[in-house]
């Protein structure tokens, strides 16, 4: 198990491969079909309340029931790992695959995509504390900065490879 602490490095995802199991603690955030769109817009104007460099965005809506991955590959998440990834977000966390193209482009930001197993309690109690920064009236699908320790998942795209 690799532990990883953000905000991520290029220099932290060198050893990384694809199969590897990690864990991240730190700050992540959450994004999703409502927020991520709306994120990538404000990144455009120069107007985002954080730095996106090191990033980690966990393809998640936050409620009372907990956390768990959403579809990564939904048309809303998917069209904005691109420029999430060329603004400096470093790992993107969610479920399923994404496209040959997004995989080139996670490659050329020197980014990943990381599964998680879709398991709310689990993923829940790694959960430290949580505060709503953008976009609440979106309520669940609002973007969260959690504090979390050992988030876990597996490496699915890196280097150019895919699961």
């Amino acid at each position: 198990m690799k532990k990883l602490k953000t905000p991520i490095s290029d220099s932290d995802l060198e050893n990384l491969n694809v199969g590897d199991k990690i864990t991240i603690s730190g700050t992540i955030y959450t994004g999703r079909d409502a927020a991520l769109p709306q994120l990538v817009e404000l990144i455009k104007k120069n107007d985002i309340p954080f730095n996106t460099k090191g990033m980690v965005i966990m393809h998640t809506a936050f409620s009372d029931a907990g956390i768990a991955p959403t579809t990564s590959n939904k048309e809303e998440i998917e069209s904005t790992i691109p420029f999430l990834s060329e603004n400096g977000v470093k790992i993107h966390i969610g479920k399923g695959m994404l496209s040959d193209k997004t995989a080139e482009e996670l490659e050329k930001n020197n980014s990943i995509f990381v599964i998680t197993p879709p398991v709310a309690a689990l993923l829940t109690n790694k959960v430290k504390s949580k505060k709503c920064v953008l976009f609440e009236k979106e309520g669940m699908e609002a973007m969260f900065e959690l504090e979390v320790d050992e988030i876990p998942g597996i490496v699915a795209i890196h280097h150019g490879k895919k699961i």
